[in-house]
């Protein structure tokens, strides 16, 4: 994805942040920060569709030409990170090509995208740079401007490249006989626990991301956290866990999800009874980390 504007901070468009840039023919804007780059749709979404180290590639699968008619219109997945809501239904997936509008925030950028009709929905994102590490903070927010009451909960999905692998770290278990349960693994009806992709350690469940059948697993993550380790670049996600909350999907606030051509790495937030005029919102940090060719799941989930 390169550069096709000359537009550069604090430049062009009501001095907006970063230069223009093009994904696979869709006008994007692209903000250079300290250690890490950040690439959004200029026009649709919001979507972020580009992110890796300064001076590196694309972290994220590209899927420009994957769409399909999700009954409300052709839905463009595009790759990249995207917000949906859980638990999942049609209406997750309406067309979100036009309607966006952009604006600067404090270190990055607000993006706001249309009302979707089915729903009444309004999604946004604030995208912020770390002005020191190669990390960035996304505020995720799902605004009811409908007429109805909305039970969800705030799912945002990124989309990696194949050939890595997926880590979820675990708690330590403890001396005590504790009487309640605190972990919590689902799978979802396509999958199998046969599956080799995932494996369950003492510390750590992993996916590793090859080829195959779609395989999703949910956990209730305890740190907050989960990471992809692919040739020895290791990318987080953070957010509050909010353990304590009611979560979508079983009760799960991390998923993985597994197919022929890409994983996803989602996190939930907790599941909130939206009113009309409210809004809900979900944080995520994501960060980079270049731990060495020779780094293990063990490694990994150290940053975990």
């Amino acid at each position: 994805m390169s550069a096709i504007g000359a537009d550069t901070l604090p430049g062009a468009d009501g001095g907006l942040p970063g230069v223009i840039g093009d994904y696979h023919g869709r006008v994007t804007r692209r903000l250079e920060g300290a250690g890490c780059w950040v690439e959004v749709l200029a026009a649709g979404g919001p979507r972020v569709v580009g992110f890796g180290l300064r001076g590196g590639p694309n972290v994220l699968t590209e899927t420009p030409d994957t769409a399909w008619d999700s009954g409300f219109g052709r839905y463009e997945l595009l790759g990249g990170h995207r917000l949906w809501f859980a638990p999942e239904t049609p209406e997750c997936s309406v067309p979100d090509q036009h309607g966006l509008t952009i604006s600067a925030v404090a270190g990055g950028l607000r993006l706001v995208g249309a009302v979707e009709p089915p729903t009444g929905i309004r999604k946004a994102f604030e995208i912020r740079l770390d002005p020191e590490a190669a990390a960035l903070s996304i505020r995720h927010e799902l605004l009811n401007e409908g007429s109805r009451i909305l039970e969800l909960s705030p799912w945002p999905i990124t989309q990696l490249r194949l050939g890595g692998v997926a880590v979820v770290k675990l708690p330590l278990p403890v001396a005590e006989h504790i009487l309640q349960p605190n972990q919590v693994l689902a799978l979802w009806p396509y999958s199998s626990w046969a599956d080799d992709r995932m494996s369950i350690g003492e510390r750590a469940i992993t996916v590793t991301a090859r080829p195959g059948k779609p395989f999703k697993m949910g956990f209730l993550s305890h740190s907050g956290s989960v990471g992809y380790l692919r040739d020895g670049l290791l990318f987080v996600k953070r957010f509050d866990p909010a353990v304590a909350a009611v979560h979508a999907d079983r009760g799960t606030n991390v998923q993985i999800y597994c197919d022929e051509g890409t994983i996803e790495l989602e996190s939930l937030g907790p599941l909130v009874r939206l009113m009309p005029g409210e809004s809900a919102a979900h944080e995520e940090r994501w960060e980079l980390r270049d731990i060495g060719m020779s780094a293990d799941v063990a490694a990994a989930a150290a940053f975990l």
